[in-house]
């Protein structure tokens, strides 16, 4: 589990270097306002790939319990499928978002002097969804054959190419336009792009099982039945996903409310929160993938032990990376904010949120257990339950209708995860523990 978690998890360190580069960048030298331009688009953007993360989710399951079967032919069938429907998506969602970019930020309360800063970068990234969409989802078929070093290296790739277009754009360097806040969105297209063709013109060259042969070609069609599967157990997933979204919506909507320092202060503490929750996610990455194989090779004492290393590795992991944090919050949050006021928001949300995340990350275990054996609706109504019924009527009623005003919204998160983890829990131990396990590509 260590030597799949290590790659994936600096896989997405890596991942948000770039955006945390271009946070420093835009919020120290461009300013708090187009910092909260990046901090309102968030979540929006959030919801729209979020889709696809489900879909990415159902496809590993599958593709993890084909690999551990040792069916190849099933396995090219689910890429092909994926890779079709996942494109088509894309080019769905890019060209309904372009068009009501400007509807959308409106409708959820986006600050009037971040208007037109974040209607323009939110129709660049829109545009990049579908090739976004492509590497995403083709780098979780690496992942569920168990293979977490080649999708690290690419993002090698791409990190450091992002960080060199970042600043030549924003700053129009070497003759090129200078793009300020609109260079963050291009540099991350560009580096994806190049990225993603190489990294299938690496799978050719080392003749993986995932690369663009006939063998995988002839799928590209989709295959009906397999394609209903995939829905059927991606779709809970990206429901999950997309009201997770909607409400990171609804809680932007109740911070706008208290300006764009309000707003700045979010995106700020979203960032540092992002590094905590990496572990979490990516031990529910890996025990999904593991679990899967472990069940598709019928191997039921390894999927137990599958869940106690990924319990035990949430705690440690989740502790070391916690306190320096804790310790030394107001000095990481000054890398992205000078302004005192938007720094004493921020360092108050990280304060009162940031222990609440070693929950989040044993309900992650626990739920990814779950979807890799195929049960996968009771994580999305525990989710709903959780976020909808909690998080957001709490973050509601503290903020609007008590003395404790922004801070009642920060208090949403770790009621949530509680509530999740006894939901996730009572049905983990009631039910789901009886069941005899199946493969799902039998």
């Amino acid at each position: 589990m260590i030597a799949f978690l290590i790659p994936l998890l600096l896989s997405n360190v890596l991942q948000s270097i770039g955006q945390l580069a271009g946070a420093i960048v835009v919020g120290r030298w461009i300013g708090v306002d187009a910092l909260a331009a990046l901090s309102a688009f968030f979540p929006l953007f959030f919801l729209l790939v979020s889709f696809v993360i489900g879909i990415g989710s159902g496809s590993a399951i599958l593709i993890g319990q084909a690999y551990g079967a040792g069916n190849m032919d099933k396995l090219k069938s689910i890429v092909g499928t994926t890779l079709t429907f996942t494109f088509l998506l894309g080019i769905v969602l890019a060209a309904a978002g372009g068009i009501f970019t400007e509807d959308i930020l409106r409708l959820v309360g986006t600050p009037a002097n971040i208007m037109e800063v974040t209607v323009n970068y939110a129709r660049i990234m829109f545009w990049s969804l579908p090739v976004m969409f492509l590497y995403m989802v083709y780098t979780t078929f690496m992942r569920g054959t168990g293979d977490s070093k080649t999708p690290f290296y690419s993002l090698i790739v791409s990190t450091v190419l992002n960080l060199v277009f970042l600043p030549v754009l924003i700053f129009g360097w070497l003759g090129l336009p200078k793009c300020g806040i609109y260079g963050a969105a291009y540099a991350n297209l560009i580096s994806t792009v190049i990225t993603f063709v190489l990294l299938l013109l690496y799978a050719h060259w080392k003749k993986s099982p995932l690369r663009l042969d006939a063998s995988v070609r002839k799928h590209l069609r989709m295959n009906k039945e397999m394609l209903k599967l995939l829905l059927r157990l991606g779709i809970p997933s990206s429901v999950s996903m997309i009201l997770v979204s909607l409400s990171e919506i609804a809680v932007i909507v109740f911070v706008n409310r208290f300006g764009s320092n309000a707003t700045a202060a979010y995106g700020s503490v979203n960032q540092v929160v992002s590094y905590v929750q990496m572990p979490a996610i990516s031990l529910g990455m890996t025990v999904s993938v593991l679990a899967a194989q472990s069940i598709g090779a019928k191997q039921q004492e390894r999927l137990k032990e599958v869940i106690r290393a990924g319990i035990v590795l949430n705690y440690i992991i989740g502790v070391v990376l916690m306190i320096p944090i804790y310790i030394f919050s107001k000095n990481i949050l000054s890398w992205f904010i000078t302004s005192p006021q938007t720094l004493d928001i921020a360092h108050q949300l990280l304060m009162i949120t940031l222990w609440s995340y070693l929950i989040f990350g044993h309900v992650q275990i626990i739920a990814a257990t779950m979807r890799a054996s195929g049960v996968v609706l009771w994580p999305m109504i525990f989710s709903v339950i959780s976020i909808w019924c909690v998080e957001v009527p709490v973050a509601y009623l503290l903020s609007y209708h008590t003395n404790l005003g922004i801070r009642g919204i920060w208090l949403g998160y770790p009621a949530a995860f509680i509530v999740s983890m006894i939901l996730v829990y009572s049905y983990y131990w009631l039910s789901w523990k009886k069941k005899r396990i199946i493969s799902l590509v039998e």
